[in-house]
């Protein structure tokens, strides 16, 4: 129940800056034959997300490395001249607009228009012509440029990891002048070296910076999956996001497929036959995750396995429990089962008894367990005394929501079987009026407790995670037989990228 409530919502924050899918891995025959996780981002959030491309572009080119340049041309009455530039760094640099378009040839393509950015360094050059003796100058330089840039960000797999290949990256030049120090120099001397140097420093733009953009598009891709690889990993228990098939590129969306085994400690969970399909998806929202109720079983069982389904109560939270109606009925119950003792010297133990069975419906996510209660009572100077032992098969539909940075489970309609009851205040049994009252207590306010902590402690873990630092707009889960849909809307934390830069830069 908790489980599949936590990744249900926290997996919403897998890949959110990752324009993402895969093409060189090797899968069986059927595309979603073993998948258990789907994303799928739509055009509109890679337009947004397009937004922040000018700050990876501006990163690349001031992070770039500009080697020196060097050449040596033969000029008429001058003889040789060779020149050099050095100290190459950037200035100013602007970008005026960038578009994205998803490629349903496995690319997505970026436009950079007007690209202006200014590079400043020492020329160094030297001469020997008929006329003159070797004469070696050394002048500040400055060259202001126009580019547009494109990048065909190929889209691969790598050890069944997804990896942005950038390399297809195109550099236009609509401007690039030189400029000698104060202009002082001779305007032919100038254009000699205009000439000269324009096609070298055309070349080396383009590789460095480039180079420098292909670098960065892989450190993000790999910063994002290991993000998504965390968020989905605690302790011992691990989702399993590697690619599961071949993903896809459609004009209005990019779609990956995830394995979603789960993994706890040696043990993994077994592939499954999928029942995804693409019309399940839409694309009316920026960003959708598909998840099976195999995964969200699995990751049930895994929690229970690692001792995880399991509360305790004590002092007012047992109070407002046993005595959620004020009656005679229950009053007496109450007197019975503690004997009078003190809720601060007792305790209530819930745990789970087997793994759950998670079943998704339209109505909601159906959770059927065998739930054990144990109610300890420490009468002053004595040792601690079971008073009440109960297991019952419970089986509750739960609603799931997210709104104000918090998990919102709500329980319907739920069913009780008692399997055991012992109580040392009625050892034969013949009291209906205990098990009753504690039917009553367990339907009433004994579920929506238990469903209250899990609550509070999965939205903790989520914000823990990060997940607070995202602004989700409306987001929704909707169950559906056999799998559950969760799409919403997202504005992208500008800070959290520029973080990552100042960070890896």
């Amino acid at each position: 129940m908790c489980w599949a409530g936590r990744m249900i919502l926290g997996i919403s924050r897998i890949l959110l800056v990752l324009v993402h899918a895969s093409a060189a891995c090797e899968f069986g025959p059927s595309p979603y034959r073993t998948t258990g996780i789907v994303c799928r981002m739509t055009k509109p959030a890679g337009l947004l997300l397009n937004q922040e491309t000018a700050q990876v572009i501006q990163a690349a080119f001031r992070n770039a490395k500009f080697p020196n340049i060097t050449g040596e041309r033969s000029v008429r009455l001058l003889g040789k001249v060779a020149y050099g530039l050095s100290n190459i760094q950037i200035n100013d640099l602007s970008i005026e607009k960038s578009d994205v378009e998803l490629k349903e040839e496995n690319a997505i393509h970026i436009a950079i228009k007007n690209v202006t950015a200014s590079f400043k360094g020492t020329l160094t050059y030297g001469y020997a012509g008929a006329w003159f003796l070797k004469l070696f100058h050394s002048v500040d330089f400055e060259i202001e440029s126009s580019i547009d840039l494109q990048l065909n960000i190929k889209l691969m797999c790598q050890e069944d990891r997804l990896l942005a290949d950038a390399s297809d990256c195109y550099l236009t030049f609509h401007k690039l002048t030189l400029h000698l120090q104060g202009d002082k120099e001779p305007g032919w001397l100038k254009q000699l070296f205009t000439d000269f140097i324009s096609f070298t420093l055309k070349l080396v733009l383009k590789r460095e910076v480039c180079k420098e953009i292909n670098s960065l598009a892989q450190m993000l891709a790999n910063f994002v999956l290991d993000l998504a690889a965390n968020f989905v990993r605690d302790k011992d228990i691990i989702v399993d996001l590697s690619l599961a098939s071949d993903s896809v590129i459609k004009a209005g969306y990019v779609e990956s497929h995830h394995k979603g085994l789960v993994l706890y400690k040696n043990h993994s969970s077994i592939l499954s036959e999928s029942i995804f399909s693409p019309s399940l998806l839409t694309e009316s929202r920026m960003l959708y995750f598909w998840l099976s109720e195999h995964t969200i079983s699995n990751l049930a069982s895994a929690a229970f396995l690692d001792g995880r389904l399991a509360l305790t109560l004590r002092g007012e939270k047992l109070q407002a429990l046993f005595e959620m109606e004020d009656t005679e009925a229950q009053q007496k119950a109450v007197q019975m089962i503690f004997q009078g003792t003190s809720y601060n010297d007792s305790v209530a133990k819930v745990w789970s008894l087997a793994q759950p069975q998670i079943s998704l419906q339209p109505e909601g996510t159906v959770v059927k367990s065998l739930v054990a209660a144990e109610v300890s009572i420490f009468p002053t100077g004595e040792e601690s005394q079971v008073v009440l032992y109960m297991e019952k098969e419970i089986t509750v539909t739960i609603q799931a929501a997210y709104a104000e940075k918090k998990l919102i489970l709500q329980p319907l309609d739920s069913s009780i079987k008692f399997k055991v009851f012992k109580c040392t205040a009625d050892p034969s049994g013949n009291d209906p009026s205990i098990q009753s009252f504690m039917q009553n207590m367990i339907s009433v306010a004994g579920i929506p407790e238990v469903i209250s902590s899990i609550e509070s402690a999965l939205t903790s873990l989520m914000n823990n995670k990060g997940l607070n630092l995202f602004h989700l707009i409306n987001p929704e889960i909707i169950t559906r037989e056999g799998y559950a849909i969760v799409q919403l809307d997202f504005n992208f934390p500008h800070h959290l990228l520029l973080d990552f830069l100042q960070k890896k830069l």
